[in-house]
Formats: C-alpha cells, sequence, structure tokens
C-alpha cells in the first residue's frame, strides 16, 4: 500500500499507529524526517520486521530528495505541455502516481539502474492513459488538442512532449510563473512548488511565513496560470520583461538559502542547489544566455563554493574570520570566475555583476585580513548606486570597518538610511556587537549580542548567537 505524506503533523500520527507493512512518498524533507524519526526505512517502507538488501538500500542513497525535486520539474513541465496549464492539479497527480508507483515496483524488483528515465516512461504512460480517458470530457492544451483527439497523432505528441524538448518546457513553466501579475514572492513559490518539488510546509519553513500564507499564494498563482490558458511563449515580445523577473526569483531563492531564515537552519543548501540548477537552464537558452544571466550564475557559485564552511564540525554557525577557507570548493570558485569573466561581455554592470565581484574579491583571498577592503569597499559603493538597500548598506559598513577600523564601521551603522527595515534580522545588532568587542567595550558587545539573540529565527543562529554572547561574558571576566 502506498501512502503520501503531506504534511508534517502526520509524522506524529505515523507514530501513534501500529507498525504494518506501507510504502511512505511525500516531498523532501518529509521523508528525510520520517527516516530521522525511525518510521520509514531508506527505502521508504514501513515495515514491521525484514531487511532490504544491502545492494537496495546502497541504490537507495541515491534516491533522496533531489531526484524527486528534479524529475518532478520535469515531468510536470512535459505534462502541462499536454494537459493545458489549466489542467496543472492533473499533471501533478500524474507525478505523485508515477512516483507512488515506483516506490511499490522497486520495493519489489529493485531499482532499476536508470531511475530517472523510469519514472519519465511511467508517467508518459500514464499521460497516454489520461487522454485516452478524458478527451472527450476534457479540454487540453489549446494548440495541441486537435492532435489529441485521434489515436493516430496522440502518442507522437505525447513522445514529443517528452523528448529533448522536455528543457524548454520548462523554461516555458519558469516564465509563466514569474507573470507580471503576480508579487515576487508568489513567483518563487510556484517555482519552488511546481518545478522543484517543494511542498506548502517546506516553502513556509524556508520564507518563515505560515503554511496558510504559502498555500493562498500557491493556490492564486496557480488561479492566475489557469486562465493564460498555456505556457508562457519563448518566441513572445514580453520575453525580456519577464526574464528579468525569472532572474530575480532564482536570485531570491538563492538568498533564501545562503541568508535562510528557515526555522531548523540558517543554511538551506538544497534551496541554493535549485536555484543553481535552473540558473543554469536558463543559461542553456541562448535568448536567456546573456552577460546578467552570467553574472546571476556567477554570483551563485562563488558564493556556494563557501558553504561547505559557513558551519563548522558541529554544525554551527562560523564566524567569518573563523572560517575554514581550505573547505571552499574550489571547483565551484574557478566556475564562478570563468562565469564572472564571461559576464563582462556586454556593456552594462548589474547589481549581479558587482555582487558576483565582491564574491570574487573574497575568493581570491587567503584570509579575511588579506583581503582587499580598499576593493571591496569601492564595489559595495557601485552597489549602493546600482540597488541601494539597508542590508546592502550593513555589509558595507562591515567592509568599511575591516578597512577603516571598528569605529568607522559604526558610525556608518547609524548613518544608515532606512536603518529601522533592519530591526528584525538578528545580524544587523550582531554587526554592532562584534564592532563594539572589536574595539573593547564588551558590555555594549554583550548587550547587542543579546539583542541579537532575541531575534534568533532558528536553533542554529541561536546557538551562533548565545556563543557570542558567552565570548563577551568570559572576556570581561578576565
Amino acid at each position: 500500500m502506498g501512502v503520501w505524506i503531506n504534511d508534517l503533523r502526520e509524522i506524529e500520527a505515523m507514530k501513534r499507529q501500529p507498525g504494518k507493512d506501507m510504502i511512505v512518498f511525500g516531498s523532501g524533507s518529509i521523508v528525510s524526517q520520517l527516516t530521522q524519526h525511525g518510521l520509514i526505512d531508506e527505502l521508504g517502507v514501513r515495515r514491521e520486521e525484514g531487511e532490504i538488501a544491502g545492494a537496495q538500500v546502497e541504490r537507495r542513497r541515491d534516491l533522496d530528495e533531489h531526484l524527486f525535486r528534479r524529475e518532478s520539474g520535469r515531468m510536470v513541465a512535459a505534462l502541462t505541455r499536454i494537459f493545458g496549464v489549466h489542467n496543472l492539479a492533473l499533471a501533478e497527480d500524474v507525478v505523485q502516481d508515477a512516483f507512488c508507483r515506483a516506490l511499490e515496483v522497486w520495493k519489489a524488483r529493485g531499482v532499476p539502474e536508470n531511475p530517472a528515465a523510469w519514472l519519465m516512461a511511467t508517467a508518459k504512460n500514464r499521460a497516454l492513459d489520461v487522454v485516452r480517458r478524458e478527451r472527450t470530457a476534457r479540454t487540453f492544451a489549446p494548440d495541441i488538442s486537435r492532435r489529441l483527439e485521434t489515436e493516430w497523432t496522440t502518442a507522437a505528441i505525447v513522445d514529443e512532449a517528452f523528448s529533448h524538448a522536455i528543457r524548454d518546457e520548462q523554461l516555458r513553466m519558469m516564465f509563466s510563473c514569474c507573470h507580471p501579475r503576480l508579487p515576487e514572492e508568489a513567483q518563487v513559490a510556484l517555482i519552488l512548488n511546481i518545478l522543484c518539488g517543494f511542498g506548502a510546509n517546506e516553502i513556509a519553513s524556508a520564507f518563515l511565513t505560515g503554511r496558510a500564507a504559502i498555500e493562498k499564494r500557491i493556490s492564486r498563482g496557480k488561479r492566475v496560470l489557469a486562465s493564460s490558458k498555456r505556457l508562457f511563449d519563448l518566441a513572445d515580445a514580453q520575453f525580456s520583461p519577464r526574464l528579468s523577473a525569472v532572474r530575480r526569483a532564482l536570485y531570491l531563492l538563492f538568498n533564501e538559502g545562503y541568508h535562510g531564515a528557515g526555522a531548523e537552519s540558517a543554511v538551506r543548501v538544497e534551496l541554493c542547489r535549485e536555484a543553481m540548477r535552473l540558473t543554469a537552464l536558463l543559461s542553456e537558452h541562448p535568448p536567456a544566455a546573456g552577460p546578467e544571466t552570467s553574472a546571476l550564475a556567477a554570483l551563485m557559485s562563488l558564493h556556494a563554493a563557501r558553504l561547505p564552511a559557513r558551519l563548522d564540525s558541529g554544525g554551527d554557525l562560523s564566524p567569518l574570520v573563523d572560517r575554514d577557507r581550505s573547505r571552499w570548493d574550489s571547483r565551484l570558485v574557478a566556475q564562478g570566475l570563468a562565469l564572472l569573466e564571461r559576464s563582462a561581455a556586454g556593456p552594462e554592470v548589474t547589481a549581479y555583476h558587482i555582487e558576483a565581484a565582491i564574491a570574487a574579491a573574497h575568493a581570491g583571498a587567503p584570509s579575511v585580513d588579506e583581503a582587499d577592503w580598499e576593493s571591496i569597499v569601492s564595489l559595495y559603493d557601485r552597489l549602493m548606486a546600482v540597488a541601494p538597500s539597508p542590508v546592502v548598506a550593513l555589509n558595507r559598513a562591515i567592509a568599511i570597518a575591516r578597512r577603516d577600523g571598528p569605529e568607522r564601521g559604526l558610525e556608518e551603522i547609524h548613518a544608515i538610511d532606512g536603518r529601522e527595515r533592519l530591526e528584525s534580522y538578528p545580524f544587523y545588532p550582531a554587526a554592532m556587537g562584534d564592532l563594539e568587542l572589536r574595539r573593547g567595550d564588551r558590555e555594549a558587545a554583550r548587550q547587542h549580542f543579546a539583542a541579537a539573540l532575541a531575534l534568533a529565527r532558528n536553533p542554529t543562529e541561536r546557538r551562533f548567537l548565545e556563543k557570542r554572547t558567552r565570548t563577551c561574558e568570559s572576556t570581561s571576566k578576565n
């Protein structure tokens, strides 16, 4: 029997149920948490007794949430090409059926050599069944509905949708999600839900928003998509304006992973990974693969290279000065630098170019003290001219403190225009605490860290700020 878990609260219900043989499936962290609770094994099977062959367990290690996220988006895009965007829910149902079917079959027969191809074939066969059963009762994609009316052309249309053209369908879905009638937060939520396979709970956790609010955003977004009847045409005259919105959505998605406010963790690697995957997809489409897209890809690669060092061996955040730069991903650094060089081909310098250049300056420094802070401050000055914000101003002030000393940094922080918008951001008082500590005022530093601790958004930030607070207290006693 297959069971789809949508809500984290259902984990508690499973704990209270007597053990029985069932297959459990869900998106992303749902399966991970069920495994951690010991409610399912690595193959997604809940059993009273019995062991899974070692070879199958080894195969299952590759079938984690990333397979679901990647293949879910590809299958939904292909199915929407057939069914029409107004039948998006039907496409999502077929994808869920394919994954549940996979777990049932793989439990009995073992995991296939190419699980992604198996899933695609299953979804394609299911799509054929749906078209044959419902073509007289349901309207499918307007541009191909006539060709779906006869058996002679139906199979060819379905084959085409699941062929190499699937990349274009994912792009069309991405551009459709960034509809001008939708606010940015709804655009990002739609991309996460449709193309990345994130559930409402996961998106709510990532953006520190209630599940109900996320469900409303997704529901409204899907209504807007349905009203358009078809996926966005990549040859449309609105391609360029929509491209800007797509890049912005992917930038926000990556930032949420890197500087996340999630309830569970301050770093959401899976969000960064999905943003990079979709940006790479964008880069493969010539009309979208311009200098600005290369700059966006560069800043993602350069920041992602630093992710392994953001947390220490115990899973806690590391202060900037203590991060082990030998743990940075040298492959991603080289990739980011190459992309940054490619982005210089155009005449325009965007915020993505400047942010990537700042990240490159950090990547080229052996340590914090050896970074070229003069150049970094200059880059922040340019960023403030192109895309001013209180967060950019805060980062600029921190860079000035590195160049000119903590007193100058504090002066710049107090001069930030609109700094009231930073009042709920824990690293705003934490930055002042660091600077006070550097200039020797331990009591002022402790008060700032205590204020930051009160704003901590997850256990990772809380542990980090508690350590910083204890550092002030122990130092002052000495």
